[in-house]
C-alpha cells in the first residue's frame, strides 16, 4: 500500500510539473503565431509579389526544360537562352496585362464618379416595390456611404499594380537564374538524404501540377465568362461593356465570391445607365445564367478531381488571406490552400489538417466511396 501511495504521489507530482510547461509551450505558440501574422501583414506587398513570381515560375519551368532539350540541327538551345526568352515573354505579358487592367479600372472609376450622385436613387428605386418608407431609408443609407472615397481607395491600390509587376519580374528572373541548382540545394537542405530530397521534390511537383492545372482551367473559364458578359453588355448598349467584360474576367479568379461581386457590379452599372427596371432585370438574369453555367457546370467538369477542396475551407482561406493581404490574398487563397493541403497530407502530424481541407476527406487523390460518387 505504501508503494502504491508513493507511485500515485510521484505521478501527481509529474503532472503538476508538466502543467506549467504545457502552458508555457502554448503561450510560445500563440506569440509565434502573432509575430508571424504581423510579419505577413507588414510585408504583404513583397510576399504577394513573391507568391505570384513563384506561380509564374512554376507555370513556365516545365516549358523551359522542354525547350532547352530541343535541338536545331546539331545545336541545342542553351538553358540560359530559353530562360531569357521566357523572362522577356513573361515581362511583356505582365506589362500588357497591367496596362489593360489599369486602363479599364480608370475607365470604370472615372465613369462611375460621374454617376455617383445617381447611385443612391438608383439602388433605392430597386426596392420601390417594398414601399416608400423602405425606399427612403435605403436612399438615405446609400447617401451616407462615401462612394467616391472608396473608389479613390481602389484607385490607389490599383496604382501599385505596376510596381508589383516590376517586383514580380525581378523575382522571376532570379528564380530562373538559380533553377539549375534547386535539386542540389534541396538535397543539401535534407542533410544529403537523397530519398527525403526526392520525396520533397515529388511534393513540390504535385503542388506545381495541381496549381498549374487550376490556373489553366480558371483562366479559360474566366476568359469565356468575361467574353460572354461583354457580349451581353454590348447587346444592351452599355458604355462600359469592355470594362465590365475585363473586370468579370479578373474577378472570376476569386473563388465563389468573385462571380457574385462581378454580377452585382455589372448589374448596378447597367441600372445606373439604363435607368429602367425591366431591361436591368433582363441583363441581371442573362449575366447570372452565364455565371451559373460556367461556374457550377463547366468549371467543375473541367477541374474534375484535380483539387477536390472543401468549399467551407475555400471560404475560410478566402476570408483569412483577404484580411491579411487584401485583394491579392483573395486571388492567391486557393493556390496557397492547395499547397498547405498537399504538404499536410505528407506530414503525419499534420494529416488531420489535410483531411479537413479536402472535400471528401481524401487529400491524396483517392477515389471517394461509391455512395459519395452516386450522390454527386
Amino acid at each position: 500500500m505504501a508503494d502504491r501511495h508513493q507511485i500515485g504521489k510521484t505521478a501527481e507530482t509529474m503532472t503538476d510539473a508538466g502543467t506549467p510547461q504545457r502552458i508555457q509551450t502554448g503561450a510560445l505558440i500563440i506569440i509565434a503565431g502573432a509575430v508571424l501574422l504581423f510579419m505577413l501583414v507588414q510585408a504583404r506587398f513583397m510576399l504577394t509579389s513573391l507568391a505570384v513570381a513563384i506561380i509564374l515560375f512554376s507555370l513556365t519551368s516545365d516549358a523551359i526544360a522542354y525547350i532547352s532539350r530541343l535541338k536545331i540541327g546539331p545545336l541545342r538551345i542553351p538553358n540560359w537562352l530559353a530562360s531569357l526568352v521566357a523572362l522577356v515573354l513573361i515581362s511583356t505579358g505582365l506589362f500588357m496585362l497591367s496596362s489593360l487592367v489599369l486602363s479599364q479600372v480608370n475607365t470604370v472609376l472615372s465613369t462611375t464618379l460621374l454617376y455617383t450622385e445617381r447611385v443612391p436613387a438608383a439602388v433605392a428605386d430597386l426596392f420601390a416595390w417594398m414601399g416608400p418608407d423602405v425606399e427612403s431609408a435605403i436612399q438615405n443609407a446609400m447617401g451616407s456611404v462615401n462612394v467616391s472615397g472608396y473608389l479613390r481607395t481602389v484607385a490607389g491600390q490599383a496604382g501599385g499594380l505596376m510596381q508589383g509587376t516590376v517586383l514580380v519580374i525581378l523575382f522571376v528572373g532570379f528564380l530562373f537564374a538559380e533553377r539549375l541548382w534547386f535539386e542540389v540545394k534541396l538535397t543539401s537542405l535534407m542533410g544529403g538524404d537523397t530519398a527525403r530530397a526526392a520525396q520533397a521534390q515529388r511534393i513540390i511537383g504535385t503542388i506545381m501540377h495541381r496549381v498549374n492545372y487550376y490556373l489553366l482551367v480558371k483562366t479559360v473559364v474566366s476568359a469565356v465568362t468575361g467574353a460572354m458578359v461583354y457580349a451581353v453588355a454590348y447587346a444592351f448598349n452599355l458604355e462600359l461593356a469592355v470594362a465590365i467584360g475585363v473586370l468579370t474576367f479578373i474577378l472570376n479568379y476569386i473563388p465563389n465570391v468573385g462571380s457574385i461581386v462581378a454580377t452585382v457590379l455589372a448589374t448596378l452599372v447597367a441600372y445606373v445607365q439604363i435607368g429602367e427596371p425591366g431591361p436591368t432585370m433582363a441583363f441581371f438574369v442573362a449575366v447570372s445564367l452565364i455565371q451559373f453555367v460556367n461556374g457550377n457546370i463547366i468549371d467543375p467538369w473541367l477541374m474534375g478531381r484535380t483539387l477536390r477542396l472543401s468549399t467551407f475551407g475555400i471560404i475560410v482561406s478566402l476570408a483569412f488571406w483577404g484580411a491579411v493581404w487584401g485583394i491579392a490574398g483573395m486571388f492567391l487563397s486557393v493556390p496557397i490552400m492547395v499547397a498547405v493541403m498537399i504538404v499536410s497530407s505528407h506530414v503525419p502530424g499534420l494529416r488531420p489538417v489535410a483531411v479537413l481541407l479536402s472535400r471528401e476527406g481524401l487529400p491524396d487523390g483517392e477515389e471517394p466511396p461509391a455512395q459519395i460518387r452516386a450522390a454527386e
